[in-house]
């Protein structure tokens, strides 16, 4: 008995060790510190990201991408900020012809779920999600997948590729 208490005292005082040792060095869990500050960032982004698309702000969403950024979909591309700034303001007649008449679309809001992020290396990173469309007067109106390349610049993490309809 006195042997099986001798071999758990020391898996955990091993454990303990195991433990303290990678917090000092900043390890906690696995998890280095700048990940976690960069996790913060990329979500913050995504959201920033969202924030410009469904209030039409053209200039604000551009300039969460690249300078040669680029967004990928069925049937639409857009590569370079002048582009995607003209994307946006499409999508905003598009959607104020929409509202247009006797049963108006309603507004039309954006939704990201399960994001993973993946970390490449220091300076590139890919998020993965889920995304819908709900127009506020009729419901879902569509929905996919996304992949996301992002690139850290002076920084600040931005859109190189945004990608919401992988064929992988």
């Amino acid at each position: 008995m006195t042997r099986l208490r001798f071999c758990v005292i020391l898996t955990v005082v091993l454990a303990a060790s195991l433990a303290l040792s990678s917090c000092a060095t900043g390890k906690e869990t696995g998890k280095d510190p700048l990940r976690i500050e960069d996790r913060i960032a990329i979500e913050q982004l995504m959201w920033d990201y969202i924030q410009a698309l469904d209030s039409h702000d053209a200039e604000r969403y551009a300039a969460l991408f690249t300078p040669e950024g680029e967004f990928k979909g069925v049937g639409i591309s857009a590569k370079g900020r002048d582009a995607l700034k003209k994307m946006i303001e499409g999508t905003a007649a598009a959607q104020a012809s929409a509202n247009q008449g006797e049963a108006p679309a309603g507004r039309l809001y954006h939704v990201l779920t399960n994001p993973h992020i993946e970390f490449i290396d220091q300076d590139h990173a890919r998020f993965h999600a889920y995304w819908m469309g709900a127009l506020s007067n009729r419901g879902v109106s569509s929905a996919g997948r996304e992949v996301n390349d992002l690139v850290k610049v002076d920084g600040r993490w931005l859109i190189d590729v945004r990608d919401v309809a992988p064929s992988d």
